[in-house]
Order: C-alpha cells, then structure tokens, then sequence
C-alpha cells in the first residue's frame, strides 16, 4: 500500500511539473493592433521568475495589449543546463507549436553552478556535440535549434536573467565574486547575448533594463530578494510588451 501512495505522489508531482497555464486576452484598448506580433499565440519557457503566480501580473498585460493567448511552461528551478532541474531543454521538447516562444533565463544555472559555456556550444562549430548541453550555452542553442525544427516560421525572443540582490555579485555587473565555476553573473548575462547573436535572435536585456537597484530593490522583490512581487513584474512588464510587439 506504502508503495502504491508513493508511486501516485511521484506521478502527481511530474504532472504538476509539466503543467502549462494559459492566459486568455481580454477586451482592452490597445496601441499595439498594427503590430507584427497582434493576436498571435505565445509560449514562454523558463524557472520560477517565469511561472510564479506574480508572474501572470506581467504576462496578462501581454496577453491584453497583444491580443495573445499566453501559454507558460516554466518550471521552478529550472535552467538551460541539462543538468538543472526541469530544464528549459525538457521544456522546448513539450511544447506545441506557437507563432512566438519566448525563452526566459532564469538564475538558476548561476546559482547552481552550471558551466556558463561558450557561444559554440551545441553549434555548427563542435558539430552539435551532446555533451555541450551541460552547459548554459550549450542549452540555449539546443532550444533555439529545437524551436525552429518545430516551427520554422515562429519568432524566437529572449529575455536576458534580472537581478537578484541576496548577494552583491546579482545585481552588481562589475562585481569580481564568481560562482564556483570561476565566473560572474554577469559574464552568464552575456553570455546569453552571444548565443543569440549567432543565430539573430532578438534579446530583452532585463538585466539592464529592469530599472531596479539597491536603493529600490525592498520596493519589487519578496523578502528572499530574488522573486519579484506584483510591482516587480509590474514594473518590467510595458518594457517586455513593447518588445514582444515587434522584436525589437
């Protein structure tokens, strides 16, 4: 009987991780009707920042000002390394087809020390070596890859990790404190960057556009000072629609 209950616990605990929610739009005046990206359907991939109940504060806006069905398949702690949690990896393989994905990095990889990894990785260059998808790297280029196999016409975007401030080295792009693989958060933010600069695909730089610093930070995080509360993703939220309007 013992083992029956824990089978049904571990059963319903991967279906709660592979559970996506979806936003409907709903009627609202909007500057955004002539956009490319208007009445489209979107699928965001990422951790918690993405699937947090605080969360949908910014991704309703989305679905609102974009007439766009939004659906979430961002697991809690997951990254892009195939080593980290629910992986954005394992994300991408689920999802059906949409006309924009939207891959959201998380801090996860940072934290947990997954190698940030190289531009090259899981590329053209090392001839798409599997063992490259340890890495940051290497797992972002393995999503944009998988996305396009799934649908080729569909519009990729990025949305850079934001800053966490329990540590100085998470909000402090010239901080000289590393993670134990002997690089900064930063140099995971640009990492990001790289990858898809290889392969065009447009990027939010969140990190650098969320406008919150230390002197504001009480104002938009949860006590753990790296969750966003409603304000947090209120406030970051008409930068990430403006940019999914159109890509830019």
């Amino acid at each position: 009987m013992k083992r029956i209950l824990v089978g049904a616990l571990a059963l319903l605990l991967s279906l709660g991780a592979t559970a996506q929610k979806t936003l409907e739009p709903r009627q609202t005046d909007s500057p955004y009707t002539s956009s490319k990206n208007y009445g489209k359907t979107i699928a965001v991939f990422g951790g918690s920042l993405s699937v947090n109940k605080e969360s949908d504060s910014a991704k309703q806006l989305w679905a609102d000002m974009l007439n766009a069905r939004v659906t979430t398949y961002g697991v809690g702690g997951a990254g892009f390394s195939k080593l980290q949690g629910h992986t954005l990896q394992q994300q991408v393989r689920e999802a059906g087809v949409y006309d924009v994905y939207v891959l959201w990095a998380s801090t996860n990889d940072y934290n947990n020390n997954r190698e940030c990894g190289q531009w090259t990785d899981y590329t053209e260059f090392d001839g798409y070596d599997e063992s490259k998808l340890d890495t940051q790297c290497g797992g972002i280029n393995y999503c944009i890859k998988t996305l396009l196999e799934k649908n080729p016409k569909a519009e990729i975007y990025f949305f850079t990790s934001l800053r966490f401030f329990g540590k100085e080295d998470g909000y402090n792009p010239f901080s000289s404190k590393t993670n134990q693989t002997g690089s900064n958060f930063a140099r995971y933010i640009e990492a990001q960057k790289e990858c898809c600069a290889h392969y065009c695909i447009p990027v939010l730089d969140q990190f650098n556009l969320q406008g919150i610093n230390i002197f504001n930070c009480d104002q938009y995080y949860l006590p753990d000072k790296l969750h966003m509360t409603d304000d947090g993703y209120r406030k970051i939220a008409p930068v990430q629609v403006e940019f999914l309007a159109n890509g830019r």
